[in-house]
């Protein structure tokens, strides 16, 4: 007790009632042996507990918010459904709250390992337009494959596979075994190289590890690469028109409203998907870095509110899942900042 009023005291107020004499040092000599046996505790709790937290580990996140859905900065968790503003400074300030993190949007995908969790494909080359079985483990710090995982969004993982030049799109939720192996038949249409990426908030050591995950995986053959389409904000799907207003930014987040028209010129009634109305994903070409973001709980004037902030300066192309009448659609767009 008296050591922990010291601690709070203050180093002069201690040195203050330094007594003199023996009974001092034999006091100091105490304090010193209480320090270092709380210092062994603490290091002997640490390795026992094989927590993964870290000053570069994503924030803990509860099942509402996944990886993607926030910015990864110490004491703080950024909602991206809500807004926000990335300042010029490097700070992002929400609620109130300012905290230092990256300019920009949190992005993902762009590594095997992060957080002390690794992605482990079983295999990477497909052949073109042939069902396949794709599957791959989530090992942990020693090597084991992480069983436990916080359900976001109805799952406990995203997975999403796109070829390099931003084509064939696909949004998927594979099935996980009692041995922590993932799998899934996917089909590749035409050759190239896909990126597959996992995003999932893991529990490992007792810890949630929010994180975005990612991988190649190759289909032999002559690659004819697609060139983005040109931007626009309205595109078809599903014999719907989907619309967004807004324009995205990197200094602040901006509200984006996403419209889905049927054919008879009226607004669409959109099924609640994966726990929200609609599901953004934004992909930046050259290095398909990945950013996810959800929308507002409530539906404005019959639109999907999203709030986002790109990373950086460059082209990308974003897919916004949405659900009418029990069937899933997915309209994308082209975006060119600077």
């Amino acid at each position: 007790m008296e050591a922990a009023e010291a601690d709070a005291a203050g180093e002069p107020e201690l040195a203050a009632e330094t007594p003199a004499g023996d009974k001092a040092g034999f006091r100091l000599a105490a304090f010193g042996a209480v320090l270092i046996l709380v210092l062994f505790a603490g290091y002997g709790l640490g390795r026992l507990n094989n927590s993964t937290a870290s000053a570069s580990a994503p924030p803990t996140t509860g099942a509402g918010t996944g990886a993607s859905s926030g910015a990864g900065m110490a004491g703080m968790t950024v909602d991206e459904s809500q807004p926000h503003v990335h300042s010029t400074d490097g700070t992002v300030t929400q609620g109130g709250a300012t905290s230092t993190m990256a300019m920009g949007a949190a992005i993902g995908g762009l590594s095997l390992s992060s957080g002390g969790v690794t992605l482990v494909p079983a295999e990477t080359a497909f052949q073109a337009g042939k069902r396949q079985r794709l599957s791959f483990k989530i090992t942990g710090p020693q090597g084991a494959a992480v069983t436990t995982y916080a359900i976001v969004h109805d799952k406990p993982l995203h997975l999403i596979v796109v070829r390099r030049d931003l084509s064939g799109f696909q949004h998927l939720h594979p099935v996980m075994a009692s041995d922590g192996t993932w799998s899934i038949d996917l089909t590749l249409a035409r050759p190239g190289i896909y990126r597959m990426i996992a995003d999932f908030t893991a529990v490992v050591g007792g810890q949630q590890v929010a994180t975005t995950l990612g991988s190649d995986l190759t289909v032999a053959g002559d690659y004819a690469p697609e060139a983005l389409p040109a931007p626009a904000q309205a595109a078809e799907t599903g014999g719907f028109r989907v619309a967004y207003e807004g324009k995205p930014d990197t200094a602040s987040t901006q509200p984006l409203l996403m419209s889905v028209t049927g054919a008879d010129g009226k607004g669409a009634t959109l099924d609640p998907y994966l726990g929200a109305f609609g599901h953004l994903v934004v992909m930046r070409e050259g290095d398909l870095a990945y950013v996810h973001v959800h929308p507002e709980t409530q539906l404005v004037d019959g639109k999907v509110k999203f709030w986002l902030a790109l990373p950086s300066a460059g082209s990308y192309r974003m897919f916004f899942d949405f659900q009418v009448a029990g069937t899933v659609h997915t309209a994308a767009w082209t975006v060119r900042l600077g």
